[in-house]
């Protein structure tokens, strides 16, 4: 069982309770999950555009945080926003906390027709085939996240979306969550404090590379496994926006927070292509309305969301939290400058020229 997201709107710190330590994913779920996926594959090869335009339809949206995140709450307004405009003929379901797909097989599930929309992670790209979305994982590189959005809404952004065509996927647009900060139990603000610590990433090549630098040892989880391994003792801290760290309630399974703003989380919203090309005009342009006004309203909140769950966690007594002087965090930057040039050499120079002369403009 998965421990319920914790409302960073209504949650009294004080009064909050330590909930039970969650559960693997159970062997049923597991199989109701390759059953779905196996069903979409078979409906696949016969599937087309849907036979009557302007029919009622279904757009099935699977993410793995909790509905109290940004993320959560844009897919809920762009569910509400739809179901306006559309005088009810097309519904969105939005499943949460990965009880439909998991970081796993969410972008199987999309390519497969299992789902019709998704807002994974950019670190999950790499493993899908573009590494080049990795650039967004490279630590110390954005200063705030306004810069982040400069580059996301320009044309680095526009191209990598559009190279999501080549795996049957359609790129509608960004959103954030913000940057992610060290948890663990113990302060992690030198490099010293990283030695021996199995901390837990997403997959993603560059996150390694990010926690081998500091010396310790990355552990590939998937989101909705993260509270349990860390309750568990099978990996020592993570790495998190606060929004996520306190509606999953891992401040429960963590003594120490260290606030090191070291690197950005966000999200690109798809769809399958073989759905978007089976939608009318108009269906199109009222979905992506919809959903750009739903991603600005996430993006909007994203920092309030933050904010507020920092707030809670400083009312929250098991957690001590941590803020790196200046020295320190130019400590951890300097030693993970390598990761950059790594990614350069895997995806290409020109990938990380381009984003290092956009933000040198931004900055200028």
């Amino acid at each position: 069982r998965q421990v319920p997201g914790r409302s960073i709107a209504s949650m009294n710190p004080a009064r909050a309770a330590p909930s039970p330590v969650s559960a693997p994913v159970s062997a049923p779920a597991a199989l109701r999950r390759r059953t779905l996926l196996a069903g979409a594959a078979l409906g696949l090869a016969g599937a087309g555009c849907r036979e009557r335009p302007g029919a009622p339809f279904t757009i099935r949206w699977s993410h793995v945080v909790a509905e109290d995140t940004p993320k959560g709450l844009a897919a809920e307004r762009f569910r509400a926003l739809v179901q306006e405009r559309s005088g009810g003929r097309i519904a969105v379901a939005v499943h949460p906390e990965a009880r439909l797909y998991s970081d796993h097989d969410e972008m199987q599930a999309l390519q497969l027709g299992a789902v019709e929309m998704l807002a994974p992670s950019l670190s999950k790209f790499g493993r899908t085939g573009f590494p080049e979305f990795e650039l967004f994982d490279l630590p110390c590189l954005f200063p705030d996240v306004a810069s982040v959005r400069r580059i996301t809404q320009g044309r680095l952004g526009q191209r990598l979306l559009q190279g999501l065509q080549r795996q049957r996927m359609v790129g509608l647009g960004f959103m954030d969550n913000g940057f992610k900060h060290m948890s663990a139990n113990r302060p992690l603000l030198e490099l010293a404090d990283f030695a021996g610590q199995r901390l837990r990433i997403q997959a993603s090549q560059v996150l390694a590379m990010q926690m081998r630098a500091l010396g310790a040892q990355p552990v590939a989880l998937a989101f909705s496994e993260t509270r349990q391994a860390l309750a568990a003792g099978v990996v020592d801290g993570t790495e998190n926006p606060l929004s996520n760290f306190w509606t999953q309630g891992m401040h429960e399974v963590q003594t120490d927070l260290t606030l090191t703003q070291h690197g950005y989380l966000g999200y690109a919203v798809v769809v399958g292509q073989r759905f978007w090309v089976s939608l009318t005009t108009a269906d199109r342009t009222l979905v992506r309305q919809a959903l750009h006004e739903a991603m600005d309203f996430g993006n909007r909140i994203a920092d309030t969301q933050n904010d507020k769950a920092l707030a809670a966690l400083r009312g929250f007594a098991g957690t001590r939290i941590h803020v790196p002087t200046a020295a320190q965090k130019a400590g951890l930057r300097a030693a993970v400058q390598g990761v950059h040039e790594g990614l350069a050499r895997r995806i290409g120079a020109e990938w990380l020229d381009s984003l290092r002369d956009q933000l040198a403009q931004l900055a200028g």
